[in-house]
């Protein structure tokens, strides 16, 4: 057996084995967590969100050496993290709010001055005389390589906790994520739903620090709901699509960095997400690239097959080559050019539909009803029979198709 397939099977060791599990976790909260904050339109708060936890993580770790304490005890960062986390998401709704400025100019503003903070304790953090401070610039691109029973246990409940509230508010959460002011008008305070999708991105951050790190986690957060949008038109769906495949990402690149020691697992988790978000652009059946040509392909296809029957029913000649292939491959026409039997029959169909619609006009003024007709919409499909049959006594006995194309 591969080291891949190994690592796959949870086979490759007790560490390995924890790494991949507690990524498979985190990306499944991450996944669910970030659907409507994507839904939202606010991609970015994540990443302003992820940056404002770096000052936490240096404050703390100087608080709790200051106190005697072991400065890189997890729990310990990961509440200064959530703290400088939650007055970074105030900061950005009070700018919001309070000034002229934009939403995405309050955004770029906390993250780059929280970054820049973050960075500079990092660096004061450097030059104590103790505390442990080594690795504590893991927290920027994640490390698994110490990762603890008890670091998978904070994911598992803090993820689980982040999918069942996401779960729970839903409804309120897909209102405001579609229509803010029908939201409002419905009762729901708008603002107060806004932020509770802020603290469940920030819950996940947070925990998934230890694993990706905090420039990372927004990836996280934002591609598998990208990814699950090309599978579905429901948004109940989506968060559990963007569950499975956050979820998916996380194992197979844990496996991924456990077959290749030297490869950083965080990174390598971004990247299977960015390759199923590139497969799922390109096949997915409803909104993929491949299916978007077939459709095309498919529309051109009847509109040509329509102008051919009504050339064949005027006696037209038809010039068009892929015109002429496809009414031959479908045996309405011979090589030469001339109507085939079936030709001729669903030529004088095309032709009398065509006049159908004309008194279909003249008899009802409903325009929402007519207006559906755009040449390629079967009459059957709008009206009755007795409709059509009474727009064919208005119209007289059918004529006949013949002649060479």
């Amino acid at each position: 057996m591969t080291p891949f397939l190994e690592a796959l099977f949870l086979q490759a060791g007790y560490n390995a084995a924890l790494v991949a599990i507690g990524a498979a976790l985190l990306g499944f909260a991450a996944g669910s967590s970030g659907t409507f904050l994507f839904l939202r339109k606010r991609g970015l708060v994540s990443d302003a969100v992820a940056h404002a936890t770096l000052p936490g993580v240096g404050l703390a770790f100087i608080v709790m050496v200051a106190f005697g304490g072991d400065g890189r005890n997890l729990i310990g960062l990961l509440a200064g993290s959530a703290l400088t986390a939650w007055i970074g998401l105030l900061l950005i709704e009070w700018i919001a709010r309070r000034t002229r400025l934009a939403e995405d100019a309050a955004i770029g503003a906390v993250l780059g001055v929280f970054f820049g903070l973050g960075i500079v304790l990092l660096t004061v953090i450097q030059t104590m005389s103790g505390g442990r401070q080594a690795g504590l610039e893991s927290f920027l691109l994640g490390s698994t390589a110490g990762m603890l029973f008890q670091d998978a246990v904070v994911i598992a409940i803090g993820g689980s906790l982040a999918v069942l509230a996401t779960w729970l508010l839903r409804r309120p959460m897909t209102l405001v994520a579609f229509d803010a002011d029908y939201a409002a008008a419905m009762g729901y305070d708008v603002r107060r739903i806004d932020l509770l999708m802020m603290v469940l991105v920030m819950a996940v951050t947070v925990i998934g620090l230890k694993l990706v790190g905090l420039i990372l986690i927004v990836a996280l957060l934002i591609i598998p709901p990208v990814t699950a949008r090309f599978w579905t038109e429901h948004s109940n769906r989506v968060i559990w699509i963007a569950g499975t495949i956050g979820g998916l990402s996380g194992f197979v690149g844990a496996a991924i960095s456990a077959s290749a020691p030297a490869m950083p697992t965080g990174p390598i988790i971004v990247l299977v997400a960015a390759g199923l978000c590139a497969f799922s652009l390109f096949f997915a059946p409803a909104r993929g690239v491949a299916a978007a040509v077939l459709r095309q392909r498919r529309f051109q296809a009847r509109v040509h097959r329509r102008q051919g029957l009504l050339a064949l029913a005027r006696q037209e000649p038809i010039r068009e080559p892929y015109t002429l292939r496809l009414l031959a491959r479908e045996g309405l026409i011979r090589p030469d050019g001339v109507p085939t039997d079936a030709g001729r029959a669903q030529a004088a169909k095309i032709a009398r539909d065509e006049r159908r619609w004309d008194i279909a006009r003249e008899v009802h003024q409903d325009t929402g009803l007519t207006g559906r007709y755009d040449g390629l919409t079967p009459i059957e499909d709008v009206f009755t029979a007795d409709e059509i049959r009474d727009f064919d006594r208005r119209l007289g006995p059918p004529a006949a198709v013949g002649g060479a194309a």
